[in-house]
């Protein structure tokens, strides 16, 4: 019986050889390019840690997905009544988006109707069941220069903003963790912003504080991506 061949594998060429090579390494790098691309786009929550401190007079804007859009902004107000030494100072929450998770109050005819800014708790679901206000500011907390105090945030050590904002057309969630240090005096407040997060798909809800699991993507917070705070006029 005739045993069979082995064959000797032919060598190849060094210019075909090094043709192969080249395929195989714009191969690798398509692919690994791919992968860079898919993981940010499977992503569902993009979180960015900060530590933004909105003192008295100052007036931060934040923009939740860097796309050089903000979308949210917090102010720190002073100021005196009818030009005497009574100050009136508080936190204003700015709907720069679509708007804030809030609700309206008519507070009687000598204060009218304010719109005040939820301090939600951790683990609060923000999504389109969520009352939300926008074209107008909203108050977190506020202290008259009689005393009268207003908003949701007055005793709060820290909660989170719920917002609602717009990408190519599309409605999506987010939330944005404040901390709240009340002074003594006419500066009262200072906020500072420890992260935000939102929700990449249209129209699904977020849960206040997630900052784990495996559709996180964490963005760092930088000065290009974190707008700038200005004083008030």
């Amino acid at each position: 019986m005739k045993r069979p061949s082995s064959r000797t594998p032919s060598k190849l060429s060094e210019s075909l050889q090094r043709q192969l090579n080249m395929y195989a390494l714009a191969a690798s790098v398509a692919g690994a390019g791919a992968l860079a691309i898919s993981q940010p786009a499977n992503a569902k929550i993009v979180y960015t840690p900060a530590n933004v401190v909105i003192s008295a007079g100052r007036n931060v804007l934040f923009d939740l997905n860097h796309d050089g859009v903000a979308d949210f902004g917090i102010r720190n107000v002073v100021g005196t009544y009818s030009g005497t030494r009574h100050f009136n100072s508080g936190l204003i929450a700015e709907p720069l988006g679509q708007g804030i998770v809030g609700k309206s109050f008519y507070r009687g005819s000598k204060w009218g109707t304010s719109w005040d800014a939820y301090a939600l708790p951790k683990g609060a679901r923000i999504g389109p069941k969520r009352p939300v206000i926008g074209n107008r500011d909203l108050i977190m907390a506020f202290t008259a220069y009689n005393g009268y105090h207003l908003g949701f945030w007055f005793n709060v050590n820290q909660a989170y903003l719920g917002i609602r904002f717009a990408i190519n057309g599309g409605t999506h969630f987010g939330w944005a963790r404040v901390r709240i240090t009340r002074n003594h005096g006419p500066f009262s407040w200072i906020a500072t912003v420890t992260g935000y997060a939102y929700e990449t798909i249209p129209n699904k809800p977020i849960i206040a504080g997630t900052t784990k699991g495996p559709d996180l993507l964490v963005e760092p917070a930088t000065l290009g991506r974190l707008a700038l705070g200005r004083k008030q006029r």
